[in-house]
């Protein structure tokens, strides 16, 4: 299902400046460059846009580094400058990705542009409709109500009073194409309550309707944010590259140095391996039900890993209800999202912990709250005992020596 050619009118500033990558607000920029002499030049090298650019390098760093995406705050739109600063920077930045010519680069950028969006988005129900309008064919907002409960003296709950609160529905077409990119049970068709063509996006007790239909949003306005991009790589030329050329090499080392701590983790032999992975992978071999919880951390660390898709389908053969297209879906979806291994912490809440005090060295650390840093230790405790072996002494690090 398409985004609709004809998206609502936007002319408040503020919000345009608050959501630069909407199409209603390319116009709006370029007229803002007009009334304020702002070309190439000046916005690649003028003293006038130096605040966008460094705002624009925030915007980089975040995309790269945080997986929170790019941080909301970023000065004050109510001020003709602020909103100057952060338009620009958007698209300052845009050029930068452009000149990278790095389409995984592009895709993390519009990611984190995404996840900034829905983020104000949640808070700023005054534009939910109208940027809802923008990215849904069919989207509706109606007033429902719910039970709020009343606190008594002791803070105990006596009683609830009812309240409205805005219930969104969106079109079956929309949610269809928008769902399988988004995880979780509620995500998935046979779980919604869908009527007449509508699927109605309940308010939850920690999940608002609003809060759906943002995260429906992100979805869309990454697309939008990237295919734009990459539309506009191809305009990039060598003189303009050159001169993006310090943004573009700071984005990279970024991104070389988040590589450079996935390929020592690849390098990682199986008795590296935490005492979590090898539980999940000995308990799937003898048939053991593994919890979803456990497999989701077993896909999560095999791609961290880099272990090979093949290989992490291969784990899952064993488990009672193993299907080969499902589990390989499955694990491609955990794959190309790159999903972050839980720590130590949600493992011991969801029984996937098979240590107990005084079983592991390693994992009696204070330190030790996730199995990546297990993971680290086994190989830092075997190149100081290479070294040791080399040079015929003995370390006394005895807080990394993992237990054998």
């Amino acid at each position: 299902m398409p985004v609709p050619t004809t998206p609502p009118s936007v002319a408040d500033e503020v919000t345009l400046a608050r959501y630069p990558f909407l199409p209603q607000a390319s116009g709006w920029i370029r007229s803002m460059a007009v009334r304020h002499s702002i070309d190439l030049n000046e916005l690649l090298e003028g003293t006038w846009m130096e605040q966008a650019r460094q705002r624009a390098r925030i915007r980089l760093i975040d995309s790269v580094q945080s997986k929170e995406g790019v941080q909301v705050s970023g000065g004050d739109i109510h001020t003709e400058e602020g909103r100057l600063v952060e338009a620009f920077s958007f698209y300052y930045a845009r050029l930068v990705m452009c000149a990278s010519e790095d389409e995984r680069l592009i895709a993390r950028w519009a990611q984190a542009e995404a996840a900034r969006a829905e983020q104000l988005l949640i808070q700023d129900q005054s534009n939910l409709r109208t940027v809802a309008n923008t990215y849904l064919s069919q989207v509706e907002v109606s007033a429902a109500t719910s039970n709020v409960p009343l606190p008594s003296l002791g803070g105990s709950l006596t009683s609830s009073r009812r309240t409205a609160v805005d219930e969104w529905r969106v079109g079956l077409a929309d949610f269809i194409e928008i769902c399988p990119k988004i995880t979780g049970h509620r995500w998935r068709l046979p779980n919604v309550d869908v009527d007449n063509g509508w699927v109605k996006l309940h308010n939850e007790r920690q999940y608002a309707s609003s809060a759906k239909v943002a995260r429906l949003l992100r979805e869309r306005i990454k697309a939008g944010i990237e295919a734009e991009a990459l539309d506009k790589m191809a305009e990039v030329t060598t003189d303009l590259a050159v001169r993006l050329a310090e943004p573009v090499g700071m984005v990279r080392n970024l991104m070389a140095n988040k590589a450079s701590e996935a390929i020592a983790l690849v390098g990682a032999e199986e008795t590296d391996w935490p005492p979590c992975m090898q539980k999940v992978i000995a308990d799937l071999s003898v048939g053991v039900n593994v919890n979803h919880f456990g497999r989701l951390f077993l896909a999560s660390m095999s791609a961290t890993l880099a272990l090979p898709e093949e290989s992490c389908v291969n784990f899952f053969r064993g488990a009672p209800d193993f299907s080969e297209s499902t589990t390989s879906y499955q694990v491609q979806h955990v794959y190309q999202h790159e999903y972050t291994p839980a720590g130590c912490g949600k493992l011991k809440v969801n029984h996937n912990c098979p240590v107990l005090p005084g079983d592991n060295r390693t994992c009696d650390q204070s330190w030790m709250d996730h199995p990546l840093k297990y993971i680290r230790a086994t190989q830092r405790w075997k190149r100081l005992t290479d070294r040791s072996s080399s040079t015929g002494t003995q370390s006394d690090d005895d807080d990394t020596k993992p237990d054998e």
